[in-house]
């Protein structure tokens, strides 16, 4: 699957940032403004060096040499960027060794400091690269930042002063932290928006889905980061989850166990396939937690995974839905048209990777197995693979983009499923949230520039 994906994009999209495998073209979105700047190699490196595709690796490293630029006048996400292309170019370094990929991730991470040039330091949702002008998404509550996108540069900007000695990526980043501790939580609870202009929450939405997701999970992963020195990033994330569970999670009338979102003061029973990643979460924080509840949160990782794959087990393509609902009646299914649609997402595979991991129950196996077959029924075309349009139809339309994130997550992950547990161990890396693994700093004595020693 991952050789039919690259070559597909290698011979119809190279160069440009994704692929439109039906069109047999190249394809972006706006999170890359208007340029070419290969996002589905930086994305797949690591890929290709785990499953010892060598030749499309090296590939892909000259081309990173001779065309990745980044003085293009492109406005591009700040938090895609940092996750796809500092995360991947990270994760390629410290796999092969070779410079070329630390060298172009530095020259990106200070394309991106100027995004926190605001009045609070919580940087804008978008920057130019050019011109270092950034600004918020037009749809976001009263021009606010995202809790995802602020709260998902901490894991790249720590090996970014690592590699370099700069304490600049550092402070920024524990600057976001230093600020959301002092800030009032309603039920202590994190909203999923912030304004960099006043630093004042927007709405109370919180969700462990889109637009809050990947900030619990580095949280959780800036500790494991740091050899769990960093207990500060671990206390949060503990009083983080545990709000959520008191407020988020629940089990609906057929049993299932669901984590809902918080909007305007009630707990809507939906749940997003991304997330799904939070059952992987809770295994791999179980180990570490207070209180002797590790069993209570592998339960529950056990949990959520069951809920997932029943949430692709009710479709007709055993694919899942981009949403599905917990109420009369139905359950773990989409209801609106515009959540029926499955485009490669990782989260649900990620979930049961991290179970095999912790447990070896062979049905996580199964259950990726049965996900495997069905992306490679149902979405793989002749020009490679897009995502389908409604789950639940036997006769799906295709939405004819293969996303980057494809061969970054959803490969590696079931590629990992049916690894051997020494091939990537968790006791040696950490997984961002685009599935690029960074290495766990033993700094010992070393302090970053800029931190305070790790209290032992």
């Amino acid at each position: 699957m991952m050789k039919h994906a690259w070559d597909s994009y290698r011979q119809y999209g190279w160069g440009h940032n994704e692929l439109k495998p039906l069109a047999k073209k190249g394809h972006s979105t706006n999170i890359f403004g208007n340029s070419q700047l290969g996002a589905t190699i930086v994305d797949a490196l690591d890929t290709l060096y785990i499953m010892g595709l060598h030749e499309e690796f090296k590939d892909g490293q000259e081309w990173i040499e001779q065309n990745l630029d980044f003085g293009v006048n492109a406005e591009v996400s700040v938090f895609e960027v940092n996750i796809r292309f500092i995360g991947g170019l990270l994760a390629a370094y410290y796999l092969s060794g070779q410079e070329v990929f630390k060298l172009k991730a530095v020259q990106l991470a200070e394309k991106l400091l100027p995004a926190f040039n605001t009045p609070t330091g919580i940087p804008w949702a978008m920057v130019n690269l050019k011109s270092g002008v950034g600004r918020n998404w037009g749809w976001a509550s009263a021009g606010s930042s995202i809790l995802a996108e602020f709260g998902t540069l901490h894991m790249e900007f720590v090996h970014l002063t690592y590699l370099t000695g700069n304490p600049a990526y550092y402070q920024k980043v524990m600057h976001i932290r230093k600020l959301l501790a002092k800030m009032d939580r309603p039920n202590g609870l994190y909203p999923n928006y912030l304004n960099p202009r006043t630093g004042r929450w927007g709405q109370h939405h919180t969700s462990v889905g889109g637009l809050g997701d990947s900030f619990y999970e580095y949280l959780l992963k800036a500790w494991l980061m740091s050899d769990k020195t960093d207990t500060e990033a671990r206390k949060t994330y503990d009083d983080a989850i545990e709000a959520i569970e008191r407020h988020l999670i629940r089990k609906s009338n057929g049993g299932l166990t669901f984590i809902g979102e918080w909007k305007n003061g009630h707990l809507e029973r939906k749940m997003g396939h991304l997330a799904c990643f939070a059952g992987g979460m809770f295994a791999l924080g179980a180990d570490g937690s207070p209180d002797d509840k590790a069993g209570h949160y592998l339960q529950l990782g056990a949990e959520i995974a069951h809920t997932c794959h029943e949430s692709y087990d009710r479709t007709v393509l055993k694919l899942g839905p981009e949403a599905f609902k917990f109420d009369s009646g139905l359950e773990a299914v989409a209801v609106r048209q515009n959540e029926k649609y499955y485009i490669l997402r990782p989260e649900v595979i990620e979930t049961y990777w991290y179970m095999w991991r912790f447990t070896h129950d062979p049905k996580y196996r199964q259950w990726g197995w049965e996900a495997a077959q069905a992306i490679d029924k149902y979405c793989r075309v002749s020009g490679g693979f897009s995502g389908v349009k409604d789950v639940y139809s036997s006769n799906p339309t295709y939405d004819d983009v293969q996303q980057s994130f494809f061969l970054a997550e959803t490969l590696k992950y079931l590629y990992l499923l049916f690894s051997s547990d020494d091939l990537m161990p968790l006791e040696s890396w950490v997984f961002n949230t685009e599935a690029h693994p960074l290495p766990v700093l033993h700094l010992g004595n070393i302090t970053l520039p800029g931190s305070e020693p790790a209290q032992r």
